[in-house]
């Protein structure tokens, strides 16, 4: 049997008479040095200090090598640059622009690396919970609080305000994260047609709020009143008087959590699951809509407005928008539920410009899943699954300040997190260090070096 070995040295062919080769010996070379400007983004919102804060460490600190701080942030910033498991920070905890970012360039013991591998940062996210059965609990040194991490979303908000807005506009959505093995509390869901979790988001624009893990073996809306009733204290800590307005889709449209809003004060504007009596309200606009849309060979769709009570579910009656839309040789009828009364904004006006515009939280939501893992659970237990997908959405807050703060008016603008990534902190860089400096040569042909400086001078 040959011996297997790794290949070192890879042949190209020829160009004007040269052979190009390619080998892995260039020395200190990092390719994500466009990682500084997380470091900057991170000096300005404290993002990584104030979540380490969350976590409370058992360990002898006179024994360890690798702080709280220093774990937290390298699997933040880990998932911010894409390295999406454990395991592959059995090389990145090598890497020269990751030491110089959380301040440890060389390790206390020379044995270790000056970052951590994938085994101890193993330990950091299996959470096992006290007394649990997947793990002895003296084993586990480091604890996260759970309730301290979703109040820090709430607060980088907030601080991201220099004043209260006019209007706070708080989206509430659920979508599925698909398992493939036997995670704790997993259950097939019918409409996903896979067996998945069912997290709950809430975004503020694009800031996430909360990102709760759930069984999918419960209504959309389960827990969300006691997530919006902790986010709404918060905001209200605040900013007593602000109004705010609750949005989302039919899965949402719940006698509880309108009722709640009604009596505390704050606007909703919910789908409507639609229905034959709901139906059989708007047949005259429907037949108005395909009468014109046959005429004109177009789409056409007309709004009424009308107040409505179901049979038996809901308490009051409430305000309905209706659009009878005809479109492609046939009706498409919807609803909406509605605290806002009809002189203050018209039916058009509601369902086009406020609720459709709901419709941009699934990107933000695509932005946690796809670009930063959060549709990835590979833990055993519900709650340390829950703990990384608190790191995803931490890593998807960093480069949503990024975005924020030093992006504004350049190209990437409103780019995703991966085309952030991809075009600005994807750098090939060499890196020396010296005893007086740490120099990180960046490639000189890097494309957006324009937008690099700009970013730079705004952090």
């Amino acid at each position: 049997m040959p011996t297997e070995c790794i290949q070192d040295s890879f042949d190209f062919g020829r160009v004007e008479g040269r052979a190009v080769v390619a080998d892995f010996g260039g020395g200190t070379i990092t390719s994500d040095a466009g990682a500084l400007l997380l470091s900057k983004t991170d000096s300005a919102v404290r993002l990584i200090d104030r979540f380490a804060a969350c976590f409370r460490d058992h360990r002898s600190q006179e024994l360890i090598e690798h702080t709280v701080r220093t774990l937290v942030g390298q699997r933040v910033l880990g998932i911010a640059l894409g390295y999406e498991d454990l395991v592959d920070h059995d090389r990145f905890r090598h890497d020269p622009v990751m030491g110089a970012i959380l301040g440890k360039l060389t390790p206390r013991r020379k044995e270790c690396a000056p970052l951590a591998g994938k085994s101890t940062l193993s330990r950091l996210e299996h959470a096992p919970a006290e007394g649990s059965v997947h793990a002895p609990w003296r084993y586990h040194k480091i604890e996260h609080d759970a309730a301290a991490i979703e109040r820090l979303f709430v607060e980088v908000c907030l601080a991201a305000h220099k004043k209260a807005p006019p209007v706070m506009v708080l989206d509430l959505d659920a979508t599925d994260v698909p398992l493939h093995g036997h995670q704790e509390e997993r259950f097939f869901h019918g409409y996903y047609d896979c067996y998945c979790y069912l997290p709950l988001f809430v975004f503020s624009g694009r800031h996430l709020l909360a990102a709760k893990l759930r069984p999918s073996n419960i209504d959309a809306a389960a827990g969300s009143l006691e997530v919006v009733q902790r986010i709404v204290a918060q905001v209200r800590e605040r900013w007593p008087e602000q109004t705010i307005l609750l949005r989302a889709d039919s899965g949402f449209c719940r006698e509880e959590l309108m009722a709640w809003c009604e009596e505390t004060g704050i606007h909703y504007v919910f789908g409507l699951a639609r229905n034959a009596r709901l139906v059989s309200e708007i047949s005259s606009q429907l037949a108005q809509a395909r009468a014109a849309a046959e005429a004109t060979e177009r789409a056409s769709r007309v709004f009424k407005d009308f107040s409505w009570r179901t049979l038996d579910s809901w308490s009051t009656e409430r305000r309905v928008v209706a659009k009878a839309e005809w479109t492609h040789g046939e009706e498409n009828p919807r609803f909406i539920v509605t605290s806002l009364h009809a002189d203050s904004i018209g039916a058009a006006a509601l369902y086009e410009k406020i609720y459709c515009a709901r419709g941009e939280m699934e990107n933000r939501i695509k932005e946690c899943q796809l670009d930063l893992l959060a549709g990835t659970m590979p833990a055993a237990t519900l709650r340390a699954n829950q703990l990384r997908l608190f790191f995803a959405a931490m890593a998807y807050t960093l480069i949503s300040a990024l975005r924020r703060i030093a992006l504004a008016g350049t190209e990437l603008a409103r780019a995703t997190c991966g085309t952030i990534r991809l075009k600005l902190l994807k750098i090939g860089a060499q890196v020396t260090v010296s005893a007086r400096r740490v120099r990180i040569a960046c490639a000189s042909a890097f494309p957006a070096q324009t937008v690099f400086a700009t970013a730079y001078r705004r952090l």
